[in-house]
């Protein structure tokens, strides 16, 4: 019933973003089995420093973090959301668990390949620490986390830069309950070559995460895109810090669903896939205050690219 559901609603989320007049598709479904195999590969890419840059952070100040966090509640649940592999979060977790801070962990993703993996792997990894997934969408699965202890929730990984900031703050008064701590990655605004080269890396895993989405339609709603009718076009704006993303119909074409459903596409018309915005340090501080949170602390990599801050709901 609930796979039902889920198709269901990818068909009118298709629809409905391919019928708009500036055509565009959802991100969240980049993540089929496919997507989540692209995406390893992307974060693995030597452009894409922010997968380095916050393991950096991760790796040699998890003590720092977690202790940071102790002076506010001694023991607290850690919620992530995205949790992706948790490859990063696996050295916040076992310090959790040798400085006594928490012993359950709950992963949330939309991806059931990714909760499926965590619950296989982590055990293992990460003795002591309970282990429950949840699948599907970010606040309906903050919800189901019991309140039995105060919070720590994790967004790693700049996924909160998959908004543009008046969707990040509105998110951001959206979650967590008075006291609850929030652990955000943020990519900052730097030398914006180094920006779009990791959205346009050497290798073409961005350009090939961005097409696999056509292949899903195709495999899911029946459709006929060629992707080799589509061509992957990144641009940054340094003054604004929206790095976008675009599939560019390179022919005049058309595509059509298995219910018949049809879209038009003109030559070099884009389509709008995703943002990854970036911040700078006043941004940061000014979105904490209008979202309702104190900063406590914010920690850094050694090349001052990339930064998690810890916040707390007032």
């Amino acid at each position: 019933m609930e796979l039902q559901i889920a198709q269901t609603a990818f068909r009118t989320d298709i629809i409905k973003g391919l019928s708009s007049p500036q055509k565009f598709l959802l991100p969240k479904y980049f993540y089929n089995t496919e997507g989540d195999r692209i995406f390893q590969q992307i974060m693995q890419a030597p452009e894409y420093y922010i997968t380095n840059a916050e393991d950096e952070i991760l790796d040699c100040q998890s003590d720092e973090i977690l202790k940071t966090s102790m002076q506010l509640f001694p023991t607290f649940d850690i919620v992530e959301l995205g949790a992706g592999d948790a490859t990063k979060t696996i050295h916040l977790l076992q310090e959790a668990v040798r400085l006594g801070a928490s012993d359950h962990y709950y992963p949330i993703d939309i991806s059931r390949n990714t909760i499926d993996y965590l619950h296989t792997a982590l055990p293992s990894l990460v003795p002591g620490m309970q282990i429950t997934g949840l699948e599907g969408e970010y606040i309906p699965m903050l919800q189901q986390v019991p309140l039995t202890k105060p919070k720590l929730v994790l967004f790693l990984g700049a996924n909160i830069g998959n908004m543009l900031p008046d969707e990040a703050l509105a998110f951001c008064k959206r979650i967590l309950n008075k006291g609850d701590m929030l652990l955000t990655g943020f990519d900052l605004k730097k030398d914006p070559q180094k920006i779009l080269a990791a959205y346009n890396d050497k290798a073409g895993f961005t350009k090939a995460f961005n097409l696999n989405l056509l292949v899903r339609i195709n495999d899911e709603l029946g459709a006929d895109f060629n992707t080799a009718h589509f061509t992957h076009y990144p641009l940054y704006d340094p003054v604004t810090g929206a790095c976008k993303s675009y599939l560019i119909s390179r022919i005049k074409q058309q595509v059509t669903l298995d219910d018949g459903t049809t879209f038009r596409f003109e030559k070099d018309e884009p389509v709008y896939m995703e943002v990854s915005q970036k911040y700078s340090e006043r941004e940061i501080d000014k979105m904490a205050i209008q979202a309702g949170f104190k900063t406590i602390r914010s920690f850094y990599d050694s090349n001052h690219l990339f930064v998690d801050t810890l916040w707390q709901k007032k």
